[in-house]
């Protein structure tokens, strides 16, 4: 089984993309081949300085590796180093129906707050859907908010094997329903388009985390944990007794939004602290993390080139 997921350099990385993305990955490394990439042709829909977006790139690396992505078990690259990426994302465009990206809610959500309305960022499905069938895979790891873009990926390889014959996979998405959506420190969403993030190694997190929008009831008052945002996160950080206890100290009253920050707090440095201690000896050795992602490009054209053969071949190139 061949596994593909991407993450956008576009930002700090955080809590929403760890549970939502990052760990799906790390367990699944023993389940298949696997291939990860940071997706810097995705990210120029709203980065748009060079240095910024190269410093960005190298910073998701640092985070997956010291995280637990592990180079000799998934193939890790920068989506720029495969350029066959972009030549069949314009073979895809040649069959891709306007009406499928008008209905794209991600394009609708992100005009809503703002976004230039770019072909780039109108068009991003179908170069999302050309990383994901150049290397035939079967399995996509992805985030809630990206299910309907996997949904068109299909749509596109399907087409594509009706007009030219069986040279794709149909791909199937893989969203832990625990982890579907992440509440940001607002009860949206996390997402770095709503300015609600914690990002993995925040130097500000416990002012973020005692900062997260919470109802005016008072301490005594007893109160339910689920659809609370404090009670959401801790459930991705602390231990299944751990949850029921907080639970159960939430319903019984006479305990305040404050304890259960605290108790979210200790449970996030828990887990990050070894994670960052192993991030800060990685950067001691910028050559080495170049040598990993030049090594994961060599590997990942090499897996792509039979598919772009057969697509070439295919529509008459």
């Amino acid at each position: 089984m061949r596994i593909l997921t991407g993450i956008q350099p576009s930002g700090k990385l955080h809590w929403g993309n760890y549970f939502g993305a990052m760990k799906n990955m790390f367990d699944l490394q023993d389940k298949g081949e696997e291939f990860m990439f940071i997706a810097n042709f995705h990210a120029m829909t709203t980065v748009r300085d060079g240095a910024t977006l190269r410093e960005s790139t190298r910073e998701v690396a640092l985070d997956y590796l010291a995280c637990g992505l592990d180079p000799a078990k998934t193939v890790v690259y920068r989506q720029s180093d495969v350029p066959e990426v972009q030549e069949l994302a314009w073979y895809l465009s040649c069959l891709t129906p306007m009406g499928l990206l008008e209905r794209c809610h991600s394009y609708k959500d992100k005009m809503a707050h703002g976004f230039d309305a770019t072909h780039g960022l109108f068009a991003y499905p179908v170069l999302m859907a050309a990383d994901i069938l150049i290397m035939q895979s079967d399995l996509v790891p992805v985030g809630k908010d990206q299910k309907q873009h996997l949904e068109v990926t299909r749509d596109l390889a399907i087409k594509f094997n009706n007009a030219y014959g069986e040279i794709f996979k149909i791909p199937d998405a893989y969203i832990p329903d625990t982890v579907a959506t992440i509440p940001g420190t607002d009860g949206q969403k996390m997402s770095k388009s709503y300015h609600n993030t914690i990002e993995l190694f925040d130097p500000s997190a416990k002012k973020k985390v005692m900062g997260i929008v919470t109802d005016s009831k008072t301490m005594e008052e007893p109160k339910e944990p689920e659809g609370n945002s404090i009670y959401e996160l801790y459930k991705l950080f602390a231990t299944p007794d751990e949850v029921a206890q907080m639970a159960a100290n939430f319903r019984a009253g006479n305990y305040g939004y404050g304890h259960a920050k605290k108790a979210l707090l200790e449970a996030y440095h828990r887990l990050f602290d070894p994670f960052k201690a192993k991030r800060e000896e990685l950067v001691k050795d910028p050559d080495a993390l170049e040598d990993i992602l030049r090594e994961g490009a060599k590997r990942a054209r090499a897996a792509a080139a039979p598919t772009m053969e057969k697509v070439r071949s295919a529509v008459g190139l």
